[in-house]
């Protein structure tokens, strides 16, 4: 059995982005992941890094004091599948916080004669499921951070042996036809995990 984080970011159990979130854990489900459902709204997650936290974040051991049962879920899965809408061409606050307050050094990274290697090589398999508002094309214009930080800075962490960064582009105007082709995508990519 290999078990799977899916991360879900979204306040709105109505929103497309919960229908998104149960097609993952219900493909994953159906291949026989182990899944792990984090939804950092309902679980209540804090996403700010304390004073404290800030000034124990070298310190490796002492610094997930705060954040065990996260780090511990962390280690614990061979996959990593976020699933967010990207507000303001950035990944929602609570998700973002996850990111600062959890991956930290002697968690998702050790630093090794002043270079960043590796830590979270549990992780065998790393995917993305996201909504923008704006188009493909504004959000490259922008940059694309979500994208950027999971296809290089989370990735690197993991050094997956599949990466997937699914997106649905211009979400403000996407009909039910585009959305329910993109639920079938996000179904098929999941399954192929």
């Amino acid at each position: 059995m290999t078990r799977a984080l899916v991360l879900f970011a979204h306040p709105c159990p109505e929103s497309f982005s919960a229908a998104l979130d149960a097609r993952v854990r219900a493909a994953l489900d159906a291949r026989g992941w182990e899944v792990d459902a984090c939804d950092l709204y309902a679980e209540g997650f804090d996403p700010v890094l304390s004073r404290a936290e800030r000034r124990a974040y070298h310190d490796a051991g002492a610094n997930v004091a705060s954040v065990r049962g996260q780090v511990d879920r962390l280690r614990a899965a061979e996959a990593l599948v976020m699933v967010f809408p990207v507000w303001n061409f950035g990944f929602p606050a609570i998700l973002k916080g996850f990111l600062d307050r959890v991956f930290l050094p002697g968690v998702s990274f050790r630093l090794e004669a002043g270079r960043v290697r590796p830590a979270l090589t549990n992780v065998r398999r790393l995917a993305a499921v996201a909504t923008y508002g704006g188009t493909r094309l504004r959000a490259a214009l922008a940059g694309d951070p979500p994208r950027r930080v999971v296809t290089r800075a989370v990735r690197h962490a993991c050094r997956p042996q599949r990466t997937r960064y699914l997106a649905l582009y211009d979400m403000n105007r996407a009909d039910a036809g585009r959305r329910r082709a993109f639920l079938d995508r996000v179904g098929r990519a999941m399954e192929g995990l």
